[in-house]
């Protein structure tokens, strides 16, 4: 029971800063990184312990499905390049080089060095998300963030399992290869087959509750079966949940679908807080066991990490964004990519929980896991403070040109829409009929012009007004007892929908922090 208060207790600092952090505009990973510090810092803070399987699965299978989910293999064969480039070779080059680091300066065993590179190497887009959803960015450049933070999660989570198998197994490297030409393939297959039993499940669970639970459920399943198997769990799930993402929207209702992204939205955020709470217990811990000498000379060695992970990033970036803008212009493309674009693309470098969730899955005994632990908080904290706070002061200081393309188009398919429903109504008399077409071809109007309908609509706007004057009119009637709360909470919730039916969906979305 004091581990559960204790955790709570530490939940509701991470609430705190994350308002705070709202209010400020300081992406939220940022605050969860010093909220990791503080709770270290505390003289009363509990020992907690992990276990190292559990660890990965908890942290990592949920933050594959979220970025997995919104990217579309379609997207990822038009920017493949880019991808190979940040998502692969990035990663690969950040690993060699904080490897030869940990080799060279502190002496660990290639194998641990090879896995702290791998732990620091994945970038998180979420920091980078946070900030880049408030500059009207090219949406190629988001885009790639997006497609980089999904698969360099599953290249460098790949190098860390080789490595940390490599260390433990007694023929080291090379009895490991034929195992992983296996785990790759399987892994995928595995995610793909549970994929479609997923779809062909999933409708005999429509409108109920046992539906969010098998979507859990699936998503770990996905991940545990593949390890029992001895295949890679990480393309399991990235696998999965690409071939659910293609064809669910298609089957699942609007109900279902709000319920889901809000449980899901909600159990990633939660998980996110609790990996940045326990590495902050965790570095507490580590830093209680060592000398004050060692400390200082763990410090210096977490620098030295952080530093390379930066200066690497920065330097492949720039170089494969001038080698694209040169191979642009001889092609003559006017949209080559400019220096700006590599400039703030090399800077969204932040990692996260990823990293977190890599360190703490370490067996017990690993070589160095103290000091490999120590420098991914620090390659963590260094990133989200130093670059999660200066990325939007970068961006506007070079001043790179709004994109609005996604507006357009959003307008363009918006007005396809209206015109399919308009359609749909055909020569249907009646006087129901002819409202309704009266209304398509308003809100066909508004869109064209940019508006949506539901935010500018004169009739909209007075849907709202009348469910508010019924909401007041409701409470008023529960206060007084002339219905009971039975009655209330029906019509409350019948309230609630025909106000997300009368408002624009991003009046209703829930704010990350």
């Amino acid at each position: 029971m004091a581990l559960f208060e204790n955790m709570l207790i530490l939940v509701l600092l991470a609430v705190v800063l994350l308002q705070l952090s709202r209010r400020l505009g300081i992406p939220y990973p940022t605050m969860l990184a010093l909220a990791g510090v503080l709770v270290a810092a505390l003289p009363w803070a509990p020992g907690v312990a992990i276990d190292p399987q559990l660890a990965l699965a908890l942290f990592i299978a949920p933050a594959l499905l979220d970025a997995a989910y919104d990217f579309s293999p379609r997207a990822a064969r038009s920017n493949w390049l880019p991808l190979l480039a940040l998502a692969a070779l990035a990663v690969i080059l950040t690993t060699a080089a904080v490897a030869w680091v940990g080799v060279a300066l502190a002496g660990l065993l290639i194998a641990a060095a090879i896995a702290l590179g791998a732990i620091v190497a994945p970038p998180d887009a979420a920091a980078a998300a946070a900030v880049l959803g408030r500059f009207a960015l090219p949406r190629r450049t988001v885009t790639v963030l997006k497609g980089e933070s999904l698969f360099n999660d599953a290249i460098a989570l790949l190098i860390f399992s080789a490595a940390v198998s490599t260390v433990s197994a007694p023929n080291g490297l090379g009895s490991q290869i034929p195992q992983f030409a296996v785990a790759v393939p399987g892994g995928v297959a595995v995610g793909i087959g549970l994929g479609f039993i997923h779809l062909k499940l999933a409708p005999g669970f429509a409108g109920t509750l046992g539906g969010r639970l098998f979507e859990f459920v699936t998503t770990f399943g996905a991940w545990i079966i593949a390890e029992r198997l001895h295949l890679s769990a990480i393309l399991s799930v990235v696998a999965f949940a690409m071939t659910v993402a293609r064809y669910v929207p298609e089957r699942q209702s609007a109900r279902d679908r709000v319920h889901s992204y809000a449980v899901w939205e909600a159990a990633v955020f939660i998980l996110n807080v609790l990996a940045f709470l326990l590495m902050g217990l965790q570095a507490r811990g580590i830093v209680l066991r060592l000398a004050p000498n060692e400390i200082w000379q763990a410090l210096g060695f977490a620098g030295a990490v952080l530093v390379t992970v930066i200066v690497v990033r920065i330097a492949w970036v720039l170089l494969f964004n001038r080698a694209g803008y040169l191979r642009s212009r001889r092609r003559g493309d006017h949209d080559a990519p400019s220096l700006a674009q590599g400039l703030v693309v090399s800077w969204c470098g932040m990692r996260g929980v990823v990293t977190l969730a890599a360190a703490l899955s370490l067996p017990a005994g690993f070589p160095g896991q103290d000091l490999i632990v120590l420098s991914a908080l620090a390659v963590v904290l260094g990133t989200l403070i130093g670059q999660g706070l200066t990325l939007g002061p970068l961006i506007r200081l070079l001043g790179l040109e709004p994109d609005d393309s996604f507006d357009a188009e959003l307008t363009a398919a918006r007005v396809t829409l209206l015109d399919a429903a308009i359609a749909e109504l055909g020569n249907e008399a009646g006087e129901a009929a002819a409202d309704l077409r009266e209304t398509y071809l308003a809100d066909r109007a508004m869109a064209a012009e940019g508006h949506h309908p539901r935010a500018v609509g004169e009739a909209e706007h007075l849907r709202r007004l009348t469910l508010e004057g019924m909401r007041l009119r409701l409470a008023g009637m529960r206060r007084t007892g002339d219905v009971e709360d039975d009655v209330f909470h029906a019509l409350e919730e019948e309230l609630d929908w025909a106000e997300l039916a009368a408002s624009p969906p991003h009046w209703h979305q829930l704010e990350e922090a």
